[in-house]
């Protein structure tokens, strides 16, 4: 088969669309400055440099999974015309793609600071585990949301990290960020369930653990996963800052519109970047950021003495107290 030597292929392969999962991070230097006020110049540079490199090495993790899935996305009537699969690039330069922005990437991070560094490690690492046998948890049911999602909570220390490098992020806030990004995954899987069987193909040739999969378990992963991530989101709100439970309505009517969209036919949530797009759901999007960095920096004293909660020792921008 020919293979075109064009740069085009190889930049596919590298799925720079991908790049905007890495918005993830942010919420971590929010919520981190949030702890520690004080932003400073110098921490401008390290996030963007931190972004940077999650990026590469997300990139590097894609190259891996087109490398290793190669044959499996051949069954699939849209991976199909990916660039290995389809032939448009070389396997030994796909290799040296990964190695090469791996290699970018990790002294990257590192140059931030340690604890980024590390995390980024980490965070390359969980592409070895979730793609490459004899572990492959890609191909265990259920596993393979599990081990995946743990990338949400690694951005989200990334974040953390180039602001506050001498302590860990609150437990509470990473489960609940790796239970959302369980939700997002397991509704993308059900996603995919469905189109592959509208098309009257056998999901399991595509990924194994579709086999063991039905709509009625994914669903109850999806439930199983909200509750989940409400039960952390409440133990971070009632411990570090109750105003943030004004934004819980919002934010429950953003994830059930999500999973109205995952059950359409041909649903969009089987590229989340897709779903993100849609001018509504953006704008709902951004408006939920905005209530939620205001309530980050806003006391209301009211709200824990209905509560009866006490406040944490977090200084604030403005104080609501009618």
């Amino acid at each position: 088969m020919t293979v075109e030597w064009r740069w085009q292929p190889y930049v596919e392969l590298a799925r720079l669309d991908q790049w905007l999962k890495n918005v993830a991070i942010l919420p971590g230097v929010i919520v981190a400055v949030a702890f520690r006020p004080g932003l400073e110049r110098a921490h401008a540079g390290r996030i963007a440099l931190c972004i940077l490199a999650a990026c590469l090495l997300s990139s590097s993790n894609y190259v891996l999974n087109g490398i290793l899935d190669t044959s499996t996305d051949r069954a699939h009537p849209v991976k199909r015309s990916r660039p290995l699969p389809a032939g448009r690039v070389r396997r030994g330069a796909a290799w040296s793609a990964w190695a090469a922005l791996a290699a970018a990437g990790l002294p990257l991070a590192f140059a931030v600071n340690r604890e980024v560094g590390w995390t980024a490690v980490v965070f390359w690492l969980m592409a070895l585990v979730y793609n490459v046998p004899p572990l492959r948890t890609k191909d265990v049911p259920y596993a393979d949301v599990i081990v995946e999602s743990a990338n949400n909570p690694l951005r989200l220390s990334l974040g953390w990290f180039t602001v506050i490098a001498d302590r860990l992020p609150p437990i509470s806030l990473l489960a609940a960020y790796w239970a959302l990004g369980a939700f997002f995954l397991t509704v993308k899987r059900l996603a995919e369930l469905r189109f592959l069987e509208s098309r009257e193909r056998p999901a399991a040739a595509y990924r194994r653990a579709f086999a063991h999969y039905g709509e009625e378990h994914l669903l109850a992963a999806a439930a199983l996963h909200l509750v989940l991530c409400a039960f952390f989101t409440g133990v971070f709100v009632v411990r570090f800052k109750l105003e943030l439970i004004l934004i819980l309505l919002p934010g429950a009517l953003f994830l059930a519109y999500y999973l109205r969209l995952g059950l359409r036919p041909e649903s969009p949530a089987q590229s989340p970047e897709r779903v993100f797009r849609r001018p509504a759901l953006a704008g709902y999007l951004v408006v939920c950021v905005l209530l939620f960095l205001i309530l980050l920096h806003t006391d209301i004293p009211a709200l824990y003495r209905w509560f009866n909660v006490e406040a944490a020792s977090t200084r604030a921008l403005w104080r609501l107290d009618p």
